[in-house]
């Protein structure tokens, strides 16, 4: 099969940092679907392991890519959820091998059914960042899904990246909240309140007058979905008393002494945890975008997908990767058909 990976750690513009190969066709474990992979889409997350992580010991080329929607190939012989023929999309695991190949093999209770509204394509652009927000939203500031009057705010730090513009489709359509995203340049601010922000404020600006200015002096949750490290010292002043503060990114450094007189508590989410230790709840991010996948296909949710590059290979995974990398990329990068 055709594959696209690398053989050691390199910054992008190298011309061997993603290079195009063969493998062999992986063949399915008791629980796992072997999926015909149709599109993937890059994350940040694709760019920080292929900076930083070199090949399993033994393997000739480590495979990144953990979104991708495709068509059901073959199952394990544990495989109650889906069968041959069924289209489907999902975020795979960090340790296993990454969607960036013809036929990728994944776990079955991660997978959810493909939005029957949606291409492939469009299909690719959500996995990972809606199990994200979602459990953000969800599970770790623990809102409860309803849309029953809730006088608190969500500030959305960083709205318009991928994580960021599925949390304020979900946070907007599932519950009461006031959301508040940030963004810095004018179609930045326009794509957040395009998928439904109340409010959109520059982050690259103070943020607490900005935040006094719309009559939110304080909020209850925020996500920082990047730099951190860059706003935290804004947030003691910005959060609420028994506010709760989720981050998905790598700040350097983290004190979170300031938070303690406010009782402020800190939640890190990580989409891949569930996958990563074979958690008992695992089937959730199954529930989770098959629930989505109906959601879209009643046209409450959209598709965050930006940009659609063809074909899947090197030369169009680098330039994704640089576009990702690049810190100015709206919505999702999305590749499609080998």
């Amino acid at each position: 099969m055709k594959a696209v990976g690398y053989s050691k750690p390199l910054a992008i513009s190298e011309p061997n940092s993603l290079v195009d190969f063969t493998a062999d066709t992986p063949q399915p474990g008791e629980r796992d679907l072997r999926v015909k992979v149709a599109a993937v889409s890059v994350n940040p997350v694709d760019t920080k392991v292929r900076i930083r992580a070199k090949p399993a010991d033994g393997a000739p080329s480590k495979v990144l890519g953990y979104d991708a929607a495709g068509i059901v190939d073959a199952v394990g012989a544990k495989v109650t959820l889906f069968k041959p023929g069924d289209e489907v999309y999902y975020a795979g695991s960090i340790v296993r091998p990454g969607t960036n190949s013809e036929f990728h093999l994944v776990d079955e209770r991660i997978v959810g059914f493909k939005p029957k509204t949606l291409s492939f394509a469009q299909a690719a652009a959500l996995p990972l960042t809606t199990i994200t927000a979602w459990e953000i939203l969800f599970d770790r500031l623990a809102v409860i899904p309803g849309k029953a009057p809730d006088q608190r705010a969500l500030l959305v730090i960083g709205g318009a990246g991928g994580v960021g513009s599925m949390l304020i489709q979900l946070a907007r359509r599932l519950t009461g909240l006031t959301v508040i995203a940030t963004a810095s340049r004018p179609e930045s601010r326009a794509w957040c309140f395009k998928l439904g922000a109340h409010h959109v404020i520059d982050h690259s600006a103070p943020m607490a007058a900005q935040l006094k200015a719309i009559g939110h002096p304080s909020v209850a949750l925020v996500a920082s979905l990047t730099g951190t490290e860059q706003h935290f010292p804004a947030m003691p002043e910005i959060i609420a008393p028994q506010g709760k503060f989720a981050l998905i990114d790598d700040p350097k450094s983290f004190d979170v002494m300031p938070f303690k007189g406010k009782s402020v508590s800190v939640h890190w989410e990580s989409m891949f945890t569930r996958s990563s230790f074979t958690t008992l709840d695992m089937i959730a991010q199954h529930h989770l975008l098959s629930d989505v996948a109906a959601m879209i296909d009643d046209g409450i949710v959209v598709t965050t997908l930006a940009k659609e590059l063809s074909p899947i290979n090197a030369a169009n995974l680098k330039q994704a990767h640089a576009m990702v990398e690049s810190g100015r990329s709206i919505g999702k990068v999305v590749l499609s058909g080998w």
